[in-house]
């Protein structure tokens, strides 16, 4: 078990130095949003969420919660709908969404009041004594359901739960599907789960009434299109809402996007009182209330030849985004529809893409975004096609991926694939993890008679989202009002001290990553200085910081994005700086090198200077420059892809600046006592560009692998028909722990990308991606099943083998 590291490409690059985040980390010296010091006159929110699934709001009285000692004051939708605006979504609808519930509750837990207090003990006591009259209302949690005549309306003034149906065709799908030998479908259903970062959201807002504006720390990710929409909600310009983020964060995968309603909430109750308000969620309320991935129910149909060529996809996709369609939705639906083909060369495509709305959390970012529901129904897809043709899985996937030769390759809906050889990536995933051995082991065991299946599946994993993908959802003349949208703007600037010191500010939001691990190496690469010498700024304060709509932590695209900006800072750094020692060694630029923390002469070493002594000359002696010279003693980059333009006249949208690949298979043994699925062996092979530190991109594979086995195996957010949670505890909603999680061989190759200033792709999030359907394959194979949803927990495998429940199993002694 273990990796198979990439090759090595620079002194510091492709190096796998220790993180230097870990440090504090580990001594308990971490800077996370509830460590931070606040004001003493700072006071302390808690909300009164709602009990009902649906229902309409009557009176709610609060005197009996602002008689008590200790609280300042009560909002509520009153309030928030005189100070606020609903937040804008993607899809044009007449539905309201404020901060808090207006009129109507539309999913349990929906925030219904909030106390200010002096302290959160009084904060939640005080929530006993609000009354609220309901008049509760039919619920409905199933997508399919939902847009049905009979269901239950959430918003009365869509006058449906179907809140966008558009469809789309790529090439000629019809003559293709005509022409074909065989037509092979499968319909499967994505269930619903969240990834749940170890610490949950935090936000302390300040209203300024001289200013009219806004001061909200929170643990916010990104994207920071969401800034536009915060600010848009208060009703203030951009620069009204100045927005921090915490040093350290503990984990987001996604999730802690879905903080900025909470931001508005907060900063509607410092309006309120005129003093500062601080909000810590519990794990109760996050799992009840926070967000969730979307659910999707996508019937997928190929026109496929005798020999396994796949000509043709034929799509239905019915998206669940939950009570309301918060921002940035229905973006989980179309950040994967610019390569919907996935990994595969097929050149035409017919897509229907809906979305619903049920009596359940709004969905949001989770980890994956959108991929595991897509390649969750193309590699069960591919599986179908391979047994009905007696076509091994493997070998069906390499006849049907792009070829080498074909890269940059164009998508038929828009993407335009970077680089690779997938063929090759799989060939050697076959050789250096063993398949034959695999099946073999799969052989003995059905020879003993047990339950043993093998799974693959192939995937594309995009990074850096292009910001104008989600407008695929409107038509072309919706699109030409509004005006176009597109690009992934980002923004790095690297300053020189007095002293000669480098430090570095990103607007990536770094979540646990190693974002400051990778860019000091990449400074200490540029610079010929060592990674340690290097200071990253973390955290991030709108109105310091450079930023634009992109910045955040999301969509893998620290690697292709903030990093390749990071090495365009520097660089352009650099030059001049080899300007200044050029004439201090008087030798060309030509023939300097940077290295071991000096400037020096190519050809003579001896005839050097130091770094910091040039870095910081301009600070002490601008007078001296030579002519034409600015100071140097900072550079700040803006680098978007050209690659990334808007969705054209045809729909077709090319999502990502990268696209890496991932090709995984697996061996999973299930117990026919307990019907528990153990996996047996693990191979994924990662294809994701250059690699600026190799143990940082294990650490996100084996990360995203964790998500994924939750994913197969074990999380649901689950409702019953009333729309009461019932995942609500960790108890409840299981999360796999590291008993569950075997340790994956991992294997590279890497095809550097040529849209990306350092050749790198992102790789976050792709695991997430493969391995729920590469587990699911595999569990279908072992029991010689067609149809599976997940989670494979014990009850379902045990439905899916034809025994009631598992069976009792006494424990011997007492």
């Amino acid at each position: 078990m273990g990796s198979k590291a990439v090759p090595l490409w620079g002194r510091f690059l492709g190096q796998a130095i220790e993180r230097v985040e870990d440090a504090a980390l580990l001594t308990g010296r971490g800077r996370f949003g509830d460590d931070l010091p606040v004001r003493t006159d700072t006071l302390h929110a808690a909300f009164l969420r709602s009990p009902h699934a649906h229902a309409e709001l009557g009176a709610i009285e609060v005197s009996g919660a602002l008689a008590m000692k200790g609280v300042e004051a009560v909002v509520t939708g009153d309030y928030a709908k005189a100070h606020t605006k609903p937040f804008i979504a993607g899809v044009k609808q007449p539905m309201e969404h404020y901060c808090i519930a207006v009129d109507r509750v539309r999913y349990v837990g929906e925030p219904v009041a909030i106390v200010v207090a002096q302290d959160r003990y009084v904060a939640e006591d005080a929530l006993e004594k609000i009354h609220v009259t309901y008049q509760p209302l039919s619920a409905v949690v199933d997508p399919e359901k939902s847009i049905t005549p009979e269901a239950p309306v959430l918003h009365e003034a869509v006058g449906s739960n179907l809140v966008s149906d558009r469809t789309f065709v790529y090439g000629a799908p019809d003559e293709a599907f005509l022409n074909s030998d065989q037509q092979i479908g499968v319909t499967v259903r994505y269930p619903r789960n969240s990834c749940t970062p170890i610490e949950c959201f935090v936000v302390v807002a300040e209203y300024d009434p001289a200013m009219g504006g806004y001061d909200v720390l929170a643990n916010f990710q990104g994207p920071f299109t969401l800034h536009s929409v915060m600010a848009l909600a208060l009703g203030v310009p951009a620069n009204r809402l100045r927005l921090r983020t915490p040093p350290d964060s503990g984990g987001s995968f996604g999730v802690k996007q879905a903080v900025f309603p909470y931001v508005v909430a907060m900063a509607l109750a410092s309006r309120l009182v005129c003093r500062p308000v601080k909000w810590v969620e519990d794990r109760l309320e996050h799992l009840l209330a926070a967000n969730a991935a979307t659910g999707r129910v996508t019937r997928i149909e190929a026109a496929v030849n005798n020999e396994g060529e796949v000509t043709a996809f034929d799509i239905d996709q019915l998206e669940d985004c939950g009570a309301y369609l918060r921002a940035p939705e229905p973006a989980s639906l179309y950040r994967m529809h610019g390569n919907l083909t996935g990994a595969y060369k097929l050149r035409h495509v017919r897509v229907r893409n809906r979305v619903a709305l049920t009596n359940t959390v709004p969905s949001g970012l989770n980890r994956g975004f959108g991929g595991p529901q897509l390649y969750f129904a193309i590699e069960r897809l591919m599986d179908r096609i391979a047994a009905r043709l007696h076509i091994d899985p493997i070998e069906l996937r390499r006849r049907n991926l792009v070829l080498a030769e074909q890269f940059p390759y164009r998508c038929p809906t828009g993407a335009l694939l970077d680089s690779g050889d997938y063929r090759r990536s799989v060939d050697l995933a076959v050789t250096d993890g063993k398949w034959q051995e695999l099946l073999c082991r799969r052989n003995q065991a059905r020879a003993e008679g047990r339950l043993y299946g093998i799974g693959c599946a192939a995937v594309v994993e995009s990074s850096m989202s292009n910001m104008g993908y989600i407008t695929t959802v409107l038509n072309a003349e919706e699109r030409a009002r509004a005006g176009p949208k597109n690009g992934a703007l980002t923004i790095v600037t690297v300053a020189l001290d007095p002293l000669g010191s480098v430090s570095v500010t990103i607007d990536s939001l770094p979540q646990g990553q190693g974002h400051r691990t990778a860019i000091s190496q990449v400074m200490a690469e540029v610079f010929g200085i060592f990674p340690e010498e290097v200071t990253v700024e973390s955290g991030f304060d709108s109105a310091v910081a450079g930023w634009s709509i992109a910045a955040g932590s999301y969509s893998s695209r620290f690697g292709p994005a903030v990093a390749g900006t990071a090495y365009l800072a520097a660089t352009r750094l650099r030059d001049r700086l080899a300007r200044l020692a050029s004439q201090h060694l008087n030798v060309d630029m030509e023939e300097l090198e940077f290295a071991d923390g000096k400037i020096c002469a190519r050809d003579n070493p001896a005839n050097s200077v130091p770094f910091r002594r040039i870095a910081g000359s301009s600070h002490w002696s601008p007078g001296t420059l030579p002519e034409g010279l600015e100071p140097v003693v900072r550079e700040t980059a803006t680098w978007t892809p050209p690659e990334l333009t808007s969705p054209d006249s045809s729909d077709r949208i090319n999502g990502a600046a990268a696209y890496g690949f991932i090709f995984d298979f697996c061996g999973i043994e299930i117990d026919k006592a307990t019907h528990r699925v153990r996996i047996d062996h693990y191979v994924t092979m990662h294809d994701a560009g250059r690699t600026i530190n190799p143990a940082l991109l294990d650490g996100q594979i084996r990360g995203a692998f964790a998500h994924g086995i939750g994913a197969a195996l074990l999380e649901k957010f689950r409702y019953d028909e009333d729309g009461q949670f019932l995942s609500g505890t960790f108890a409840d909603y299981l999360v796999p722990t590291a008993c569950e999680v075997p340790d994956p061989i991992i294997l590279h190759t890497e095809s550097p990308s040529p849209f990306t200033p350092l050749g790198t792709k992102g790789a976050g999030e792709g695991q997430s991606m493969s391995t729920p359907v590469c587990i699911a394959n595999a569990v279908a194979d072992a029991l010689g099943v067609d149809d599976i949803e997940l989670p494979l927990t014990p009850d379902r495998v045990a439905a899916l083998m034809g025994d009631d429940e598992p069976p009792f199993r006494a424990t011997e002694g007492k």
